[in-house]
């Protein structure tokens, strides 16, 4: 639900009729997202992600009601990492604030201070989500995200509609935060036993550290292409051009995501591997029967309503989502979620070196002969194509567990097919819905 409120909200900035914002003010605004996202996505994801096959399943609490209670010890300490990282970054971001750059112009961070409040008091609340799917309370997490992300467009987008500056909606989004709070506070009471544990903190660190640094690696992929976009061009408008057209179709990147965190604590045991893995293969079909045609269909009138959702100015961010709707290939195919499940986040970091050696070489080189914006999401595309099939033929050739047994191929590779023929035909204009 959170990347169809931030698109909404990128949809109200940019409509002259009801927003006073320029794009100056909405590269500000992106700016804002990007960076908090790039300073925190990678630790947040390893620590969450190492929790989940940690679950019930570690060395130091066995398995539920060891600990003598049936409230889970596990959560309270992955919480309490989540608060050292966040202070960390707080404290780290204040330190060196003073020597940040962007679009060239040296400590000139838009809203440095509330920034690095955000980062703070953010990343914590990530784990609300994971406290209801480890309690199978799925449904909680569908009413919190209508609750929670329905306030937040409400707190954002009202001082706009008011005519108030952009720094508004910094301050609502700040409240929504708070409230998030509140409501962690309240699940951390009912559903975790508030003890430290060194002992687990280490397994924990000692799982998550790989995934850290792999989802830094491997997860920056549109960071990069920010980073290298905003050292190329110097105006935030630009830049915002670039990160309105750089996001995945949303439904495919929650689904996606959802199925992988939903199946990783199904390998934490030998004896359910075979059920996982046709778990997986299952549910990917289901999946790709549903996100392949519904991408096609925004694909083939993303030209058309480029201009509409947002207004002139964007008309070239439609050429950059074009490219990143094909991630929804390698997004479809979890080798990952069977190498994290079992433990093995050591390859996952050699994946994700290799995404990254083949995304910054091929951005520049794509740069260099004039590609621009798009020859930019080509190399991000590239770069997880080949590290997803990297992890393919580790769990192929090293794990035994072939393809077909985990990839419905056939299905796999006829959508793939038609949505690369896709891609070619509105590229060259023979498709113009525009």
């Amino acid at each position: 639900m959170k990347p169809v409120i931030f698109f909404i909200i990128s949809i109200i900035f940019t409509k002259y009729k009801i927003s006073h914002l320029s794009k100056a003010d909405i590269g500000e605004w992106e700016m804002f997202m990007f960076i908090s996202g790039l300073l925190t996505f990678f630790w947040v994801t390893g620590i969450i992600q190492s929790l989940l096959p940690l679950y019930h399943r570690n060395k130091t609490y066995r398995k539920v009601g060891d600990n003598g209670v049936d409230k889970s010890p596990e959560v309270f300490n992955a919480f309490l990492l989540l608060c050292f990282f966040s202070l960390l970054f707080f404290i780290l971001g204040h330190s060196l604030k003073g020597n940040f750059s962007v679009f060239h112009n040296r400590g000139n961070v838009p809203f440095i201070n509330l920034l690095l409040l955000y980062i703070l008091l953010s990343s914590p609340v990530c784990l609300i989500e994971y406290i209801y799917l480890l309690n199978n309370r799925s449904y909680r997490i569908f009413q919190y995200g209508l609750y929670t992300f329905t306030a937040q467009l409400i707190f954002i987008i009202t001082p706009i509609l008011l005519g108030k500056d952009i720094i508004w909606s910094i301050y609502g989004l700040l409240l929504i935060t708070g409230f998030r709070w509140i409501w962690l506070i309240i699940l951390l009471r009912r559903y975790t036993e508030m003890k430290i544990s060194v002992d687990f903190i280490k397994e924990h660190l000692y799982l998550g550290i790989p995934l850290i640094i792999t989802t830094l690696i491997s997860g920056s992929g549109q960071y990069i292409d920010g980073i290298i976009i905003s050292a190329f061009y110097k105006d935030p408008a630009t830049f915002a051009v670039f990160r309105y057209g750089a996001k995945e179709f949303p439904l495919v990147l929650m689904l996606a995501n959802g199925l992988n965190a939903a199946l990783l604590s199904e390998f934490a045991t030998r004896e359910k591997m075979k059920e996982s893995i046709e778990k997986i293969r299952v549910k990917s079909e289901k999946l790709m029967h549903f996100l392949f045609p519904a991408t096609m269909v925004m694909m083939l009138i993303a030209r058309w309503i480029y201009p509409i959702m947002f207004n002139q100015d964007f008309e070239k961010s439609s050429g950059v989502f074009l490219v990143y709707a094909l991630l929804i290939i390698p997004r479809l195919v979890f080798p990952q979620t069977i190498i994290v499940g079992r433990k093995k986040t050591h390859i996952t970091l050699i994946a994700a070196i290799i995404e990254i050696v083949v995304n910054i070489s091929l951005s520049l080189l794509m740069l260099k002969l004039g590609y621009k914006l798009t020859g930019v999401a080509v190399s991000t595309f590239v770069a997880y194509v080949v590290s997803n099939l990297f992890l393919v033929l580790y769990v192929w050739f090293k794990m035994k567990i072939k393809p077909a047994e985990y990839i419905p191929l056939k299905v796999f590779a006829l959508y793939s097919f038609l949505i690369g023929i896709l891609f070619i035909l509105i590229d060259h204009r023979i498709i113009d819905i525009h």
